[in-house]
């Protein structure tokens, strides 16, 4: 699977792709007519680790994985949209090893079936894709099955476990208003539609007291174990070490790998979530995790590759593909809490999809980026025009400039300098579309 453009799976994307909608047609009614005729296979999954939000649901997958993985486990995984190659969505779990991302027979096979069971009826890519995964995910054997959620969480095509081993919501925000609603408490909602009756809760760190209250409600109706952050389970920094504490008592553990202080709490509701699915995490299991967990393209410090030596010299470069004011937030933060702030200013590179609302993800970073510059994204036909999103930046109140492309930005950047300012900080982002593209020129994809 080295090279793509060889790659059996894609070529049969590419075919359904002419023959389906892209997009998402909220209802579950193709979707479990599918399953029926594949017969049923998300009834014979492990225990199922189902997650929603708007935020943070990568990182807690990330996490969940490698506390699964300390303890020798096989951890089947789903995720979307992936980076640079479809095969990102699946990983596909290893007994007492790392998970490994699909092979491409494997997959290509998968979805020639699911095709082969639609028999040409009406349905979306994207409910082929998740078809896929359960196909997979019930054939070969496993511990466990990480699944997040594409889109909402009520009308999700992965909304089709009937008994998950725990339903867990992470930071709700603003996304995706046209079909979840335009109030977080209707967003919360719509993702609280993954809880299933008498099967536990995790509900994770809410920066809305409207979402938490929606989330806890249903949570509560339906009956099953509930576990709330900052009531039932927490986590913080002291002397340069993750505090984790819940019901059980303290664990005393090493910083996550992965940066930004909004993966403290990230971290903790992986840890009570892989709890309350019925399996054991140890401090040793815990503090293990932490340091080997693995997350691409959120917030991914890039060391070397084609790009990195298009940049000024001894830049800082990081990718993230959040999209959403929430995202902006705790990236900004993340960027103004690194060492050398003051010394090194910040530059973003950013392309969004026109489905976003760019100016809260751009008024986060106000007074912390000196200059944007935003480009147009391969691979989409609903990228946002650069001139449109630098007229956005420039009402958050950052000079903005529409470039062509990354490398292009690359340059501005360079040109911008004096021989005797410090290398800076560039941030290439709002969209994982747009990270996808930069970790493939970089020669850096997901493995």
């Amino acid at each position: 699977m080295t090279d793509i453009a060889a790659s059996q799976a894609e070529q049969v994307i590419d075919e359904l792709m002419s023959l389906h909608p892209k997009g998402f047609d909220m209802t579950l009614g193709r979707m479990r007519r599918l399953l029926a005729v594949l017969g049923n296979p998300q009834d014979k999954l492990p225990p199922v680790i189902h997650v929603a939000g708007t935020n943070g649901k990568g990182s807690f997958t990330a996490f969940s994985r490698a506390l699964l993985e300390q303890a020798g486990l096989a951890v089947h995984v789903h995720t979307s949209p992936h980076l640079v190659n479809w095969h990102e969505r699946y990983r596909i779990g290893v007994k007492g090893g790392s998970s490994a991302l699909v092979e491409d027979a494997v997959l290509a096979d998968a979805l020639r079936r699911v095709a082969k069971a639609n028999d040409g009826q009406a349905i979306t890519v994207f409910e082929i894709l998740t078809a896929a995964a359960f196909l997979l995910f019930s054939e070969i054997p496993a511990d466990a099955v990480i699944m997040e959620v594409g889109m909402g969480g009520r009308l999700d095509c992965t909304n089709v476990v009937d008994t998950p081993a725990v339903s867990v919501v992470m930071p709700i925000s603003f996304d995706h208003q046209a079909y979840l609603g335009d109030r977080v408490e209707l967003i919360a909602t719509e993702k609280a539609g993954i809880m299933k009756k008498n099967c536990p809760v995790v509900i994770g760190h809410q920066e809305f007291d409207a979402a938490r209250e929606a989330l806890i409600e249903t949570a509560e109706r339906l009956g099953g174990q509930l576990a709330v952050f900052g009531q039932d389970f927490l986590a913080f920094e002291e002397h340069g070490r993750l505090v984790y504490q819940d019901e059980t008592g303290l664990m005393d553990l090493s910083l996550p790998k992965l940066p930004g202080r909004h993966q403290y709490a990230n971290a903790a509701a992986a840890i009570r979530a892989v709890r309350a699915a019925g399996f054991t995490v140890t401090q040793t299991m815990a503090d293990a995790a932490m340091t080997s967990v693995e997350w691409p393209g959120r917030l991914q410090r890039l060391n070397e590759g084609l790009l990195v030596e298009h940049a000024p010299k001894f830049s800082e470069i990081w990718v993230d593909g959040g999209h959403n004011p929430g995202a902006g937030e705790v990236i900004a933060e993340a960027m103004a809490g690194f060492e050398e702030r003051q010394s090194r200013r910040l530059y973003l590179i950013i392309g969004m999809l026109n489905t976003k609302e760019p100016h809260g993800y751009f008024k986060a970073f106000e007074g912390l980026a000196v200059h944007v510059f935003t480009v147009p994204i391969r691979g989409t036909d609903a990228a946002l025009d650069p001139v449109a999103l630098a007229t956005a930046a420039y009402d958050a109140g950052i000079p903005a400039t529409p470039v062509s492309s990354v490398a292009e930005a690359l340059e501005a950047i360079r040109d911008r300098l004096d021989a005797s300012d410090m290398p800076p900080r560039i941030l290439i982002g709002g969209s994982l579309y747009l990270v996808g593209n930069a970790l493939s020129d970089n020669g850096t994809p997901p493995k």
